[in-house]
């Protein structure tokens, strides 16, 4: 009997859920079409940045009939695809710039106090990341998927000072 138990609640994943929470920022919705024999099928793309605020950050992104469905695969492609970035005193070690198409991401570490001085889609992943004070600037591009691209790459390009000394030496 004890072992039903068990696997009753791996299989609804009642034990997992409470070890892997996070939270998530809707980053943008768009009502897509595509042009089939018989007429137009709708469909939604959702994009969603989950992170646990504490150096873990993914993206998702997907398309689905309802918007709910769509959102719920975003969440689920994000968790597969997590990143950890690396930080020093709640902000990034060193200044970034990259580059996703036409988006360019700029990066630069705060002082304390100074708070997340970033806009749109950016603030959103380093929210999620758990960075504090980064001050960043969007170039280029405003696309938003492309942006939060851009951001991910650069946080997961980020070394600190004892990963380039290892590898330097």
């Amino acid at each position: 009997m004890v072992k039903s138990r068990k696997r009753e609640d791996n299989k609804f994943g009642n034990q997992d859920r409470h070890s892997e929470e996070f939270d998530q920022a809707l980053i943008d919705i768009a009502r897509v079409t595509r042009v089939m024999a018989g007429g137009k099928r709708m469909s939604f793309r959702t994009c969603v940045v989950i992170g646990d605020r504490a150096g873990r950050v993914g993206m998702g992104l997907c398309k689905g009939a309802d918007v709910s469905v769509a959102i719920n695969k975003s969440v689920t492609a994000a968790k597969k695809h997590m990143i950890k970035v690396r930080m020093v005193n709640e902000t990034i070690p060193c200044q970034i710039r990259q580059k996703y198409g036409a988006s360019v991401v700029l990066l630069k570490p705060a002082p304390k106090g100074t708070g997340i001085i970033a806009g749109g889609a950016v603030r959103s992943v380093l929210e999620m990341a758990g960075v504090k004070n980064v001050v960043s600037k969007m170039l280029g591009s405003k696309s938003k998927i492309n942006n939060v691209r851009a951001t991910l790459l650069a946080l997961a390009k980020l070394r600190d000072i004892r990963q380039i000394k290892e590898l330097r030496s």
